[in-house]
C-alpha cells in the first residue's frame, strides 16, 4: 500500500506580519491599539513559528498536520511574542495556517473566542494537557476547503 504524504506549508514571518497587522488596521471596525510589527519580541515570534517544524533525530517532534497547527496556536498565546493583540494574532495565525493547508475551522466567532480565552488562562504546568485539547479542539472542527 502506498502512502501519500501531503506536504505541510508552514507560515513565514511576512505572512504573520500582514495577516496579524496589515490587514487587522485596514479592516478592523472597533479602537484597540495596534503596536508596529517591529515592537514584537522577535526570537519568541520566530520560535513560534518554527517549532511546529522541528526535528529530533530526524523525527519531527509534532508528528502531523493537527500536531503542528495545535502546538502552533499554544505558543502563539502563551510565548506572549506581542505587546498587544496576542489571542487574536493567535487564533488569525492559525486560521491562515490552515487556508495555505486547504482546511478551516468549522466554529463560530465566540467558540473560537472562548477556546483562546481557555487556552490563555490554562496553568502553565499544564502544557502537555492544554496542547492535547487543542489538538483535539482543532481535530472536531477541522474541514477540507474547496477551491
Amino acid at each position: 500500500m502506498k502512502i501519500n504524504h501531503r506536504i505541510i506549508t508552514p507560515l513565514s514571518l511576512k505572512e504573520v506580519e500582514y495577516t496579524a497587522f496589515s490587514l487587522a488596521r485596514e479592516l478592523m471596525t472597533y479602537n484597540e491599539p495596534i503596536p508596529d510589527f517591529s515592537t514584537r519580541y522577535p526570537q519568541k515570534l520566530e520560535s513560534c513559528l518554527i517549532m511546529p517544524f522541528q526535528k529530533f533525530s530526524n523525527k519531527y517532534l509534532y508528528e502531523g498536520f493537527i500536531k503542528k497547527a495545535a502546538i502552533l496556536f499554544y505558543l502563539m498565546i502563551k510565548n506572549h511574542p506581542f505587546q498587544n493583540g496576542n489571542k487574536r494574532i493567535a487564533m488569525t495565525t492559525l486560521l491562515v495556517f490552515l487556508y495555505k493547508n486547504k482546511k478551516w475551522l468549522k466554529a463560530d466567532t465566540k467558540e473560537l473566542y472562548n477556546f483562546a480565552m481557555w487556552v490563555t488562562q490554562s496553568p502553565p504546568d499544564a502544557k502537555n494537557e492544554t496542547v492535547k485539547a487543542t489538538e483535539n479542539f482543532i481535530k472536531k472542527r477541522l474541514v477540507d476547503l474547496r477551491f
